[in-house]
C-alpha cells in the first residue's frame, strides 16, 4: 500500500454504558459534608460569599474549588464562587472524580436533577446530550448514587447562580485518553450556550501541616503555569498532590483549547484552619480559570531545534512501542513543543508507506502528541501489521504539524501543495494531508474526490453538501 492511501486513525476506548433510570438524585450528604437545614444552609453560603473577597476577573471558564465538609473548605470555595455570583452562567458543568465506584470513562447524568436542602437543580439535558454524544461517555447510575465530589458543588451554585441548570460528571480512572476527550468534548460544545465548568477537588490528604504547605503550593504553581503534563504525570504515578486530578486536567486543556488559557489563585489553605489536627491536614485550593476569546488560527513557530526534538522524540516513541510494547515516558524544556498541538506521524520503508495514526485537533501538548501518535503509527495501523524490531533501521518517520481545522463553503477555496482536506458526513470523515496531493501530482477536484471517497462517502459527495474542512500543515522529516 503505497504513502497516497495515508488516512489518519483515531483510537480511543470510550465508556458506553446504557441510559438507565434516572430522576431527583436525593441529597446524600446532607448532615453531614453540609447543614441539612435550608435556613442554616443558605445562611452559611452567604455569609462565606460576603467574606470572600471581591475581584473583577475577565473570561473567566471554569474554577477549581474543594469538595470537603464546608466547615473545613466551604470558605475556600467561596472565594471561587463570589467571582462568579450573578454573572449569568446559564449551566455548570461539574466534574467530580469518582471516590466509590471504580470504572474507566466518565459518568454524565443526563436528566432529571439534583436534590439539596434548597431545593432541586434541574440537570441541562441538552447539554447533556451534547456532551455524550461528543464524548462517547454514557450514564452509570452507581458513579453518582454516593459521590460527595459533586453532590457538595451544587448548593453554592443554587446560591452564587440561581436558577442555573447542571450537568453532573464523575471521572473514574483518569487515563490520559479519558481527560483529553471529556476536555475535546467540552470544546466542541462550548457554542451551544455559556456555561461554566467546576472542576472539584482537593488537594494532598494527611500530611503535616508544613509537608502539605511544600506540596499543595507546588501543585497550585504547576496548575497556575498550565503544566498539565507534569501534573498529569505526577497523577499517575498516585502521587499524593490531589483526589481531583483528572477534571482540573480536562478544565485546564479545554481553556486552552477554547483560546490563551490563564489560571489565577484565589487560595490555598488546608484544614487545620478550621480547628482540624495539624499532624493530618487536607490541603483545599480555589482558582479560576480563563481563555480569552484569541483563537490559534496559525501554524505554530517552531525553529530547527524544536523540530530535530520532535523527530528525536517519534523515533524513541517508535522504538519504544516496538520494544517493550509501553508510551515512552518523556519531558522537554522547549515552551513551544508544550503548547497544545494537533499532528500526523507517518512510517515509510523504502517509500512505501508503513503507518500513519494522528490527531486533527490539539487535545495534548504537541510533544505528548507526536509521542502518542508515532507509538500507535507503529503499532495499532490497522491497516500493517505491528512494526518488527528488525525493521526499525529501515524507517524513514515523517511528522505533520496540523493548523486548526477552517470549515469552507467553497471547495475553489482549496490550494492544492498548501492545504490539507477533512471531508465528513454524519459520522463518516476522511482525511488527507497536504502533501498527498503533491506527491500523486492531483489537481483540486481529484484532491476531494480522493477525501470524498477515503471517508466512505460517493466520490462527488464534495459537490452535494458533504462538509469539507481545510488546514496546513508544518512537514517535518
Amino acid at each position: 500500500m503505497n504513502k497516497h492511501l495515508r488516512i489518519g486513525l483515531f483510537l480511543f476506548t470510550l465508556l458506553a454504558v446504557g441510559l438507565g433510570a434516572q430522576g431527583i438524585r436525593p441529597a446524600a450528604w446532607a448532615g453531614q459534608f453540609y447543614d441539612s437545614d435550608p435556613k442554616r444552609l443558605s445562611a452559611q453560603i452567604q455569609e462565606f460569599l460576603a467574606a470572600a473577597p471581591q475581584k473583577s476577573l475577565a473570561d473567566i471558564v471554569g474554577l477549581i474549588v474543594p469538595h470537603a465538609g464546608y466547615v473545613y473548605s466551604g470558605r475556600t470555595a467561596a472565594r471561587g464562587y463570589r467571582l462568579v455570583q450573578g454573572s449569568g452562567f446559564e449551566t455548570v458543568v461539574i466534574l467530580g472524580p469518582s471516590h466509590r465506584t471504580a470504572f474507566r470513562g466518565c459518568s454524565i447524568y443526563p436528566r432529571g436533577g439534583f436534590q439539596t436542602p434548597l431545593g432541586s437543580a434541574l440537570v441541562d439535558e441538552d447539554l447533556a446530550a451534547a456532551l455524550m454524544k461528543e464524548s462517547g461517555f454514557g450514564y452509570l447510575a452507581a458513579a453518582h448514587l454516593e459521590e460527595h465530589s459533586v453532590e457538595v458543588q451544587v448548593p453554592f451554585i443554587q446560591t452564587a447562580l440561581p436558577g442555573a441548570r447542571i450537568v453532573p460528571v464523575v471521572m473514574g480512572y483518569p487515563s490520559r485518553v479519558t481527560v483529553q476527550v471529556l476536555a475535546q468534548a467540552l470544546f466542541k460544545v462550548r457554542s451551544r450556550k455559556k456555561f461554566l465548568v467546576v472542576a472539584s477537588t482537593d488537594l494532598s490528604h494527611f500530611l503535616s501541616k508544613e509537608e502539605a504547605k511544600a506540596v499543595d503550593s507546588e501543585t497550585a504553581s504547576l496548575i497556575q503555569n498550565l503544566k498539565t503534563d507534569a501534573l498529569l504525570r505526577k497523577y499517575e504515578r498516585n502521587e499524593n498532590v490531589f483526589c481531583g486530578g483528572g477534571p482540573v486536567l480536562a478544565l485546564l486543556l479545554y481553556a486552552q483549547l477554547a483560546g490563551k488559557a490563564g489560571v489565577e489563585v484565589l487560595g490555598l489553605t488546608d484544614s487545620s484552619a478550621a480547628g482540624g489536627p495539624e499532624d493530618q491536614v487536607v490541603g483545599y485550593l480555589a482558582a479560576a480559570v480563563t481563555s480569552s476569546a484569541e483563537t490559534k488560527l496559525l501554524l505554530p513557530q517552531l525553529d530547527r531545534e524544536d523540530r530535530a526534538e520532535l523527530l528525536k522524540i517519534a523515533r524513541l516513541a517508535v522504538e519504544k512501542a516496538v520494544k517493550d510494547r509501553s508510551i515512552l515516558d518523556y519531558e522537554t524544556e522547549r515552551s513551544r513543543l508544550k503548547q497544545p498541538g494537533a499532528a500526523f506521524v507517518t512510517l515509510t520503508k523504502r517509500g512505501q508507506l508503513r503507518g500513519c495514526i494522528g490527531y486533527i485537533e490539539p487535545v495534548a501538548p504537541l510533544y505528548q502528541t507526536v509521542i502518542q501518535a508515532a507509538a500507535l503509527a507503529s503499532q495499532q495501523d490497522m491497516r500493517f501489521e505491528p512494526v518488527s524490531e528488525a525493521e526499525l533501521k529501515t524507517l524513514d518517520i515523517e511528522i505533520s504539524i496540523l493548523s486548526p481545522l477552517a470549515k469552507i463553503s467553497n471547495p475553489q477555496m482549496v490550494r492544492v501543495g498548501v492545504h490539507g482536506l477533512v471531508i465528513s458526513r454524519g459520522s463518516q470523515r476522511g482525511l488527507l494531508l497536504p502533501q498527498v496531493a503533491v506527491e500523486n501530482n492531483w489537481g483540486r477536484e481529484e484532491f476531494l474526490k480522493q477525501a470524498c471517497l477515503k471517508a466512505g462517502l460517493p466520490a462527488d459527495d464534495w459537490k452535494k453538501g458533504a462538509d469539507i474542512s481545510i488546514f496546513e500543515a508544518i512537514i517535518i522529516h
